[in-house]
């Protein structure tokens, strides 16, 4: 009969658990006491209270767990001295769990203990620049009104990109001799338009178009100069998620479905496109995503979206908080559509591993 592994390492994890813990807090203490010596508000003053009592709390708590860490620690290596070789290996691994955890609860504590300190500190000037509750409701409605804008602009130029990208990528797949002309074609506008950034394209645009006098598009409004700078930007890196998604279908269904006797563009109609755009639909809505935030560029062509409306209350209060608002908005439609896209995700991988 094979001898049994050792109990696995775990007095060292749980004595630097320990120490560490210790350290926060002397950390807490010694940075959470000092910034609240400097506070002279009484509302700050309250609030910075509060944060040192969880602080506290929170590293105590850690220092709990360390010490846990190692109780389990001097168990297993007991039990291996006496030869328990199976209790020993359940209680080294009990240690190190524990430890680890004490490791993350550590160093999250520390980055956002950190992180409030900052805005506290200076008598809470970052929180007074950036947070200031005030300037974010005086502001808060009129930037709500002009952020519907920035959705307009979005969900427009998200429908011409999803149209316009998948005529790219089908022009850029076109097989045999006679498709080269429009392959070349569309590669260089791929490769141009990905390598200008939005911005620019949108002062172009913005600007320059109506310059041209030309009828019908030099009379458009700027966000409508917007849409196609967007667009036209977006619809490059879509046509890509498009032809990656085509490329990853296998041959053999296109030379199934041409035997039968359909064509080219039957074939991706009926039979390939199905396939390729489920599997692209999480990068899709991640393109969007960033198509989204990329409204906000539209400032520099003078269009009135939630970043301009907050800029004319930062100019007139010499104070950022209503910037702040426009970016509470987004986080508040972005975050969500970021979850969707890992929960598709995350459903394909099961159903893959299914």
């Amino acid at each position: 009969m094979s001898a049994l592994s050792p109990a696995p390492r775990s007095m060292g994890y749980a004595v630097a658990a320990s120490v560490t813990a210790v350290l926060l807090l002397l950390f807490v203490g010694t940075l959470g006491g000092t910034v609240h010596r400097s506070i002279t508000t009484e509302t700050l003053s309250r609030f910075s209270t509060t944060v040192l009592i969880f602080g506290y709390l929170l590293s105590t708590i850690g220092l709990v767990v360390s010490l846990r860490a190692l109780v389990n620690s001097i168990k297993a290596k007991k039990l291996s001295a006496t030869g328990e070789i199976l209790k020993a290996r359940a209680e080294a691994a009990t240690s190190r769990q524990f430890s680890f955890i004490t490791f993350g609860l550590i160093f999250a504590v520390a980055i956002v203990f950190a992180l409030i300190q900052l805005l506290l500190m200076n008598n809470g000037s970052l929180q007074s620049t950036f947070l200031d509750l005030e300037p974010m409701r005086e502001s808060f409605k009129d930037i709500l009104i002009a952020f519907g804008v920035n959705i307009k602009l979005a969900l427009i130029s998200q429908a011409f990109v999803l149209a316009f990208g998948l005529v790219l990528a089908v022009a850029r797949m076109i097989p045999g001799p006679a498709g080269a002309p429009i392959r070349f074609l569309a590669v260089g506008y791929i490769d141009l338009m990905r390598a200008v950034p939005a911005i620019i394209v949108l002062y172009l645009i913005g600007f320059g178009l109506p310059l041209t006098n030309l009828p019908l598009v030099s009379g458009l409004s700027p966000e409508w100069f917007a849409i196609i700078a967007l667009s036209l930007t977006y619809s490059a890196y879509v046509a890509e998620i498009y032809r990656s998604g085509i490329s990853s279908i296998h041959p053999s269904q296109w030379s199934a479905s041409r035997s039968l006797g359909f064509s080219y563009l039957q074939t991706l109609r009926y039979f390939i496109l199905p396939q390729a755009i489920r599997l692209v639909i999480p990068p899709l809505l991640s393109t969007f995503i960033a198509l989204q935030k990329d409204t906000s560029l539209v400032n520099v062509i003078g269009t009135l979206d939630a970043f301009n409306q907050a800029k004319f209350y930062a100019s007139s209060s010499f104070n950022l908080s209503s910037v702040t608002v426009v970016a509470i908005l987004f986080i508040a439609i972005t975050i969500p559509q970021t979850r969707y896209v890992d929960w598709i995700l995350a459903k394909d991988a099961k159903r893959i591993r299914g």
